[in-house]
């Protein structure tokens, strides 16, 4: 949790230039899945699901192996 935390910290900063955030809604050691919802200007923005796929999924995916999916949620 607290490796996935670090990496959001960090995304973080580059959601908030443009008003967004990330929330950590669940996440399942056993499995790797982990849950986040988009917050902010990020909900209905067209990039949005681009942001998720290719910042978010990806850095998590980089920087904590353990994690093996990740999901938005609403």
């Amino acid at each position: 949790m607290e490796e996935i935390e670090r990496v959001l910290r960090v995304v973080r900063e580059g959601l908030a230039m443009h008003g967004g955030n990330i929330e950590l809604v669940d996440c399942d050691a056993d499995t790797g899945k982990v849950s986040l919802r988009l917050q902010g200007a990020c909900v209905g923005c067209p990039m949005s699901e681009m942001t998720f796929k290719a910042g978010i999924e990806e850095a998590l995916f980089e920087m904590v192996p353990r994690v093996k999916e990740v999901i938005q949620v609403d």
